[in-house]
């Protein structure tokens, strides 16, 4: 099994953050798991090759912003919130009500 990266709390980088979160497929990634907290990655592959939805999850994962633990044969993710709460406050609920903007 391969070793998955997560920066500690204190590594994580307001530039590595945003930019993360500065693609529509991410962005989607982090609204729906804002809204349903825990989601495997096959029910996060609606309109992208498995191949591109996997590199779009490592970028997530390496800025910090989501925690993948592997359950069985898949990936179970979730926001890693209260890190990004202690090092960029309010920044996720910013970018979320963002999200709900017509």
């Amino acid at each position: 099994m391969r070793l998955i990266h997560y920066p500690d709390r204190k590594d994580l980088t307001l530039a590595s953050v945003l930019y993360a979160l500065g693609d529509s497929v991410r962005l989607e990634v982090v609204r729906r798991l804002a809204s349903q907290n825990l989601l495997p990655c096959c029910a996060l592959s609606d309109s992208v090759a498995k191949s591109t939805l996997s590199h779009h999850f490592k970028v997530l994962r390496e800025s910090g912003i989501i925690y993948s633990q592997r359950e069985g044969t898949q990936y179970i993710n979730s926001l890693r919130r209260d890190d990004l709460e202690a090092r960029f406050p309010g920044l996720l609920d910013a970018v979320l009500r963002a999200l709900e903007q017509p």
